[in-house]
């Protein structure tokens, strides 16, 4: 008797452990139709949520990618279409200014220099549309990705040294430069994808020199911390410089050191920039870079303000480097004509118009005619006629 009264008692108590589960188990949590699990954790977007008593807690970070602001621009005339790039998912908008822009705010020796005008007619009548490469076939390079590496500062002044080395040169020399060769070993101050200084690039450029872009490839793993510098120049004491290693790349045979006169700057005319660029090539611009810029897709960009504007937390965070490579007239919005620039990014060519984009003309659109910066180059390897 006495044992079946135990059986009795367990099979209760197995009966009331099973309908606690039961009912714990439905004490999760619901989304889109589907239950999930006390302590599950689904990640929307870059903020993470975590079903706790019976509730969704989720973090509240900004992201890069905002579907309303995308809507925002595209059912509005703004002259300019959005798009929801994939590698920018998931990312906060800290992270996109922290590793997609990279260039550090203009010291103030940048912001002290004189003003250089070009040396065309003060009145030359400019043409409505330019495209360097169109005068300088082959001699203009396109934009490189530099993706999640913070380094504007490093690809937009070797694409600009490497343009003007092929126009000076009369397309004797056309090598894109390196990136990632004053990423690796412009180490003063030590950033590298960590960010920069366009003034510090320079100066490397103009001391130092740099490799080729075939010679010095980008990593493939680009990460904050690079893997040292492979290539270096020295000195052969009458003025010329030559590199200390074989190429990284070893099948790159070619190892010519190339370097720049010191930097100037253009005046923040538009004229001017235009006169610049069309007698001598295309030119740096420092820009201020605002949370729809990473949505451009095509149409002539001007910043809109959006439905949650946060830009100002992340102000020290904005400066972006970048190439200025032609202007033009179209319709922009609200079928008005809007002049704008011509810019090469360095996002890669799935972003944008094929790595391009244009950008309001004449009225300091996020500040991209206050700095202007060009250089003149020149080969300074022994190999050099």
């Amino acid at each position: 008797m006495w044992t079946w009264y135990k059986i009795l008692i367990f099979s209760y108590l197995t009966t009331e452990i099973c309908m606690e589960k039961q009912f714990v188990s439905r004490r999760g949590c619901l989304r889109d139709g589907q239950r999930y699990e006390e302590g599950s954790v689904i990640k929307e977007n870059c903020n993470e949520c975590k079903c706790s008593d019976q509730q969704w807690r989720c973090s509240q970070h900004i992201c890069l990618v905002r579907p309303e602001l995308i809507e925002n621009v595209n059912t509005r005339d703004y002259g300019w279409t959005a798009h929801n790039y994939s590698q920018f998912w998931g990312k906060t908008l800290e992270e996109g200014y922290k590793v997609r822009l990279g260039t550090l705010p203009p010291s103030p020796t940048l912001l002290s220099m004189n003003e250089v005008t070009a040396t065309l007619p003060s009145k030359i009548d400019l043409p409505e549309f330019f495209i360097s490469s169109y005068k300088w076939p082959g001699w203009i390079h396109d934009p490189l990705d530099q993706k999640n590496c913070a380094a504007s500062w490093a690809f937009s002044t070797a694409s600009v040294a490497a343009d003007r080395i092929a126009i000076q040169s009369n397309g004797r020399y056309t090598d894109n430069l390196s990136p990632q060769n004053l990423i690796s070993c412009c180490v003063k101050n030590r950033h590298g994808c960590k960010g920069g200084s366009i003034d510090k690039a320079w100066w490397y450029l103009r001391k130092r020199g740099l490799v080729s872009h075939a010679c010095y490839p980008l990593f493939k793993d680009q990460t904050f911390n690079n893997n040292g510098c492979d290539m270096a120049s020295r000195s052969d004491g009458r003025g010329k410089r030559h590199a200390t290693k074989p190429c990284p790349n070893n099948v790159e045979k070619s190892n010519l050191i190339y370097q720049c006169s010191p930097p100037y700057r253009v005046s923040s005319n538009e004229t001017e920039i235009m006169k610049e660029i069309i007698q001598n090539g295309p030119v740096q611009a420092i820009m201020q870079v605002h949370e729809d810029f990473f949505h451009y897709k095509t149409g002539i960009y001007r910043h809109i303000n959006s439905i949650k504007d946060e830009s100002e937390k992340y102000k020290n965070l904005r400066t972006h480097a970048v190439k200025l490579t032609g202007w033009g007239v179209l319709r922009g919005a609200q079928g008005r004509k809007e002049k704008f620039w011509i810019a090469a990014n360095s996002w890669g060519k799935s972003w944008g118009e094929n790595g391009y984009f244009r950008i309001l003309r004449g009225v300091n659109e996020s500040d991209i005619e206050k700095l202007i910066i060009a250089a003149w180059g020149h080969l300074t390897s022994s190999d050099e006629p």
